[in-house]
């Protein structure tokens, strides 16, 4: 069975974007694949350096993932700053990489504009620890998005480098992860893009339903159709597609319907879309509310995860130091 390694980053809430993206794909790779989900809180630090409960994000973020159907009987889950191995690989990968391919990655220019009073040696080798993160149990695939694509190339080159150095074919060369699908695309509620929490435009599982009807009651929409079948709005459509997957089909086809014959009322559409969404996340928020309570069930699934993520990097890292000539006396 092939070895899937994601990271999941504890810096914000779980969204509707994420679950019906990067959540839905794990749920079908921990069934057919030998999965490993990592909190990346190493690498939460190089953008967030001094967090202020850098624990309750963790925490947060691990009984969101659990509630909407990651299973730690099927998929190890654990914490990366759990795994001491993670640091000592990384270390080691760090003796050959090299400075001027390390600051030529996009995302290190992006992140250094971003924030160039915090441009930080983690900011700059955060390549050789995501590499770590994913050789370090010999994935052979990592589900990647648009802007870790030049991170994983990294990772394959470090890779290739260690097996080339050493004399070795030991770490696979880990390919991007194939869904073979179109992935359902959840926009924002600001009339363009994808929802993010970045952009302010999200809808959170963990949202009260207060909150959620008050921000669909806010979702820019247009001025409305002037003529019958005429084009749907970006903005509006944003709309139909996030009822596409939270409400019923008749639902959905009643407002496209009133939108084609021009007598679309959007205060209706989005009161119905606000009920409806509350009604899809529910049974979602009162799981994390009461995973997030569990203090035995939380500290049990880490120590499960600690234990399973352990034995496959204490193994690759005794073997390693072998390769590069580590001895004991």
């Amino acid at each position: 069975m092939e070895t899937v390694v994601s990271g999941i980053r504890p810096t914000g809430n779980l969204h509707l974007g994420n679950y019906f993206g990067a959540v839905r794909n794990f749920l079908k790779m921990q069934n057919d694949y030998n999965c490993y989900f990592f909190i990346a809180d190493y690498h939460s630090l190089t953008t967030h350096p001094t967090p202020e409960d850098l624990h309750g994000n963790v925490r947060q973020v691990l009984a969101e993932y659990l509630a909407a159907g990651l299973d730690p009987e099927k998929a190890t889950i654990y914490i990366q700053s759990d795994l001491p191995e993670v640091a000592e690989l990384t270390l080691l990968l760090n003796m050959n990489a090299y400075l001027g391919e390390l600051e030529r990655t996009t995302s290190f220019k992006d992140k250094a504009r971003q924030q160039p009073d915090n441009v930080n040696a983690g900011l700059l080798t955060y390549p050789v620890l995501m590499a770590a993160d994913i050789i370090i149990h010999h994935a052979q695939k990592v589900p990647v998005g648009k802007d870790q694509e030049q991170n994983l190339e990294m990772t394959r080159k470090f890779a290739a480098r260690f097996n080339r150095i050493y004399n070795r074919e030991y770490f696979p060369i880990p390919q991007p992860f194939n869904f073979g699908e179109a992935l359902i695309k959840i926009p924002g509620l600001d009339g363009s893009g994808k929802m993010g929490k970045s952009e302010g435009n999200g809808l959170y599982l963990i949202d009260e339903p207060a909150v959620i009807r008050k921000k669909v009651m806010k979702a820019v929409t247009d001025t409305g159709p002037t003529e019958p079948n005429s084009e749907v709005s970006e903005s509006v459509n944003n709309l139909f597609t996030i009822m596409s997957v939270v409400s019923k089909p008749e639902t959905l086809d009643f407002f496209k319907e009133q939108y084609a014959n021009c007598s679309i009322r959007y205060g209706d559409l989005k009161k119905q879309l606000a009920e409806d969404i509350i009604i899809f996340t529910e049974p979602i928020r009162e799981k994390i509310k009461a995973i997030y309570a569990d203090e035995v069930y939380l500290q049990k699934v880490v120590n499960m995860g600690k234990e399973k993520a352990h034995a496959s990097a204490s193994k690759t890292i005794r073997e390693v130091r072998e390769l590069i000539g580590f001895r004991s006396f």
